[in-house]
This record gives C-alpha cells, structure tokens and sequence, in this order.
C-alpha cells in the first residue's frame, strides 16, 4: 500500500474517534504506519532532498467602487463595502516555466476578461498565459466580468451594464505590481504537503426530493423551503482539501479548496467576500506567516441552502464552519519532498446553446428591446460566448502535477460530480480541483441533470447537453497522460 493509501485509510479510522482522540490518535498511528501526518510538531520529513523550486506569494486588493454593477448586471449595484476584495496567488518557480495561481474574489472572470487576467500576469510572470491558473472564488456581492459582453451593450447604446472596463483594467494591473514585486523575494520551497477534513453542515445539493417523491432542484443559496431543508444533503463533496508548500519545516502557502456555492445572504449591493472569505481571513490571522488563500471546488449544483437562513447571522456561523475545516486539513497535512513539478493543460470544446432564446438573432432581440436591463446583460455575456466559439477559441484544463499530488482547474459553474470523477480517475492520489476558471460556459452540467430537468440550468447555462463526456475525456488526458483513453 502507498502512502497516501495508508494516510486516507488512517484519516477513515480517525473520523470515527471523539475529536480530542483524534488528535492524539494522528500522532500515535502517524508514527505507527509511518505516514508523517503534521499534527502541530514541525519535523522534517524524512529523505528529503535539496529543492531546486522557489515560491512567491503576492496578493492585491480589487475592491469595486461604488456604483460598480455586482454579478453582471443582475443585482442592484455596490452601494458600500462591507469586505474588501482582494486577488490572492502564489507563483511557483523551478518547474520548466513559472505556474501563478491566483483566487481572485469576484463571482466570474469570462471571455476577454479571463484572457486578459492570464495574458498580464503571464507577461508578469516570464511565463505562457495557459500556465496561468485563476480562478474566482464565486461570491455574488461581487463583480461578473466580460469586457466583450460590456462593449457589446455599450455599442448598443441600452441601459445595462456588466462590468467597468476602466477599472477591470485598473484592477488587473495592481495584481500585476503585486506579482511583479513578490518576484524580486521568492523563497525556496522543499516539500509540499496534503491534507483534508470533513466540513460539517454546509454543504447541499441543489437537487432533492419532496415528501410526496417529486424532484426539486429549488434547494438555493439561501431561501430553501422547509421540505429542502429537511431532505438529505444529496451529493456532495465534504471534504475540504488543502495543498501547502514549505521551506524545511516552516509552512510558507495553505491553499484550500471546498466545494460550495460561498453565498450567505446576497443582492443588496453590499460588497462582501463572504463566508468563506471571513474564514479565509480568520486563518490567516492564526499565523500571519502562513499565506492563506482559499479557491472555490466544483460546486456548480452545491450550495448552503440546507443550512442557511439567509439571515446576516448566519454568515459567521458558516465562516466558523469552513474555518474549523480548514485548522482540521492543517493538522491531518502531510509533508512530502518536493522533487518534481509537471504541467499539463489540456483543450476542452463545449457547444453553444441554440434553443428557444439562445440563437445569436434571439439574444440580438433581448439585448437591444425593451427587455429588463438584467435580460439585457444576459444576452450580453451569451453572445460573447457565441463569438470565442465561432472564433475557434477552445477551453483550456491545465493540470499541475506533483506525483502523489495533483491540482487541477475546471472551467465555469462544473457540477461536483465531475470533482469526484477527478478523484475516482486518481484513486491514489490527493486531487485537488478548482472550478470556476473561464466562467463563460456558465453551468456545466451532467446529462442527467439535462435529462431530469434541472431548471436551473434553463437560464445561467450556454452550453448544450452532451459536454459531460467532452469534460471527462478532458479530465481523463489531464490526470492520467499515459493511460488508455476510454
């Protein structure tokens, strides 16, 4: 059995042990079977080698202004700032060409706007725009980028707008400065670790069923009926992941991943990075050494519905949720010599939605009428979307591989069950996917979502049913290169 076999098995047992057992247990059965589990002892892993990889943290603010649209147009805009926004990475160096990695606290980043974003920080960086990772933690009291969409609505003339191209461009530049200035400071970087922990009551699925059997996909963000809350979670992912990288036995970067849509309350204008950005920050002021960055998993059919009120209140109480996941993955983590670092990305092509209200003279009717300025925004960003497909632009999903670790990016609103699917495809090692990379996709679902459907998808979704296989083929070359393809 390999070790990361042994760890998940060890991590199993434990689960099942009274929380103050369990911390004694991870000592005692770490040294038992040899798995060099962290536990609050820094010691160094044993055979360790001398590093040839270096790391560099940078992190900006990207706070909108006052008046800035908030989710594309589709709430009211910012009307003060509850939470700044900020955009926070790390580039790792020594791997052939540099790899940055940036969660950025907005809702989506799509089209030119994702583009432009891996374009400047490449350039920044020494290094190609597809090994360029970002990602957007997905909070809704925050901006929905696509500078074609906004052009597009500006040429028209209309009464809508997605997003401030003048402050995109401004925002995009301070990470940059960021970026730049890290990179004159790097640290050397000898091991990486791995570790995870169940998140307790904050993930659900969209989809449930009712008393009387009927299926709903009602279960929202946060104003699930009764019968929602009462109903089984369904599917989820509700292990929080963390990969963090380390200079000896000093921990240097935590990045956690958890997939679930980070919404509390939103769609009063008031700016916030959530739930999960109070926990984000919370951990970083356990140890300000420690760069913390917290990345949102797949979690395009996940929410908090079950467990959420929509109440202010309750928005620390799911804060203390992650966070309390995120000190458990810190000492369930595993440190293991950094001695490789391979990057695959690979291309991904979805089709465009041609049905009743999404063929481009459609979308051209709702965009220029007298349809509600939110519709018009819609419009927008699916006909943006129409134009990178027709120009041959495909999607990337690149892939950073550290042998017994991998960090995978998937783009737009994925469904969890293609996170778990990642997992199942690398049983052996510790997968950890981001979604929300290029956002224009919108929802990208299974079939049987299609099939069953899910009405979520009957709006925020461009893409046709059928991209289930085309994302796990995808999954497939970039997890596993030297496996037959299926």
């Amino acid at each position: 059995m390999d070790t990361w076999s042994s760890g998940k098995m060890l991590n199993n047992m434990l689960s099942r042990l009274h929380p103050v057992s369990q911390r004694i247990g991870i000592v005692a059965l770490g040294v038992a079977l040899g798995v060099g589990l962290f536990s609050g002892c820094r010691q160094p892993a044993a055979g360790s080698k001398p590093a040839n990889f270096q790391i560099a943290t940078f992190a900006a603010d990207v706070t909108v202004p006052i008046g800035h649209p908030l989710l594309g147009g589709l709430r009211p805009p910012a009307k003060e700032i509850k939470d700044p926004l900020s955009a926070r990475g790390f580039v790792l160096l020594g791997a052939a060409k540099p790899l940055v990695v940036v969660a950025v606290e907005w809702c989506e980043l799509r089209n030119d706007s994702y583009d432009r974003w891996r374009e400047v920080l490449a350039q920044t960086a020494g290094t190609e725009k597809n090994r360029v990772l970002v990602t957007a933690t997905h909070v809704h009291d925050a901006p929905v980028t696509d500078l074609a969409a906004e052009r597009l609505l500006e040429a028209a003339g209309v009464d809508a707008r997605v997003c401030d191209l003048e402050f995109h461009e401004e925002a995009v530049q301070r990470v940059a400065a960021a970026l730049r200035a890290a990179l004159r400071h790097p640290r050397r970087v000898t091991h990486f670790g791995v570790g995870e922990a169940k998140v307790e009551k904050v993930a659900s699925n969209r989809r449930y069923l009712r008393p009387d059997g009927r299926m709903s996909f009602a279960r929202s963000s946060m104003k699930s009926d009764a019968d929602a809350k009462h109903a089984p979670e369904g599917t989820i992912d509700p292990m929080l992941k963390t990969l963090s990288f380390w200079d000896g036995d000093q921990p240097l970067v935590a990045l956690h991943v958890y997939a679930v849509h980070p919404m509390s309350f939103y769609g009063t204008g008031s700016v916030s990075d959530d739930f999960v950005g109070l926990a984000r920050r919370r951990r970083q002021a356990d140890d300000p050494g420690i760069f913390q960055i917290y990345a949102s998993g797949c979690s395009g059919n996940i929410t908090a519905g079950k467990y959420n009120d929509g109440t202010p209140t309750n928005r620390p109480v799911l804060a203390g949720r992650i966070y309390d996941g995120m000190v458990a993955a810190w000492h369930n983590t595993r440190r293991l010599p950094l001695t490789r670092v391979d990057f695959r990305c690979v291309p991904l092509e979805l089709q465009p939605r041609n049905d009743t209200g999404f063929t481009v003279p459609e979308l051209w009717q709702t965009l220029t009428n007298e349809s509600k300025p939110s519709e018009k925004c819609l419009a927008a960003l699916g006909l943006s979307w129409r134009q990178r497909v027709a120009s041959g632009e495909k999607l990337d999903l690149p892939v950073i591989d550290f042998g017994v670790a991998k960090l995978a990016l998937l783009p737009a609103e994925s469904f969890v069950e293609f996170q778990l699917f990642a997992q199942q495809l690398c049983p052996d090692s510790f997968v950890l996917t981001m979604g929300y990379g290029e956002c224009a996709p919108g929802y990208i679902a299974t079939d049987v979502a299609f099939a069953e459907k899910d009405d979520n998808l009957d709006g925020w979704c461009w893409t046709t049913p059928g991209g289930e296989q085309r994302l796990r083929d995808a999954l497939r070359a970039a997890l596993r290169p030297n496996a037959p393809q299926q």
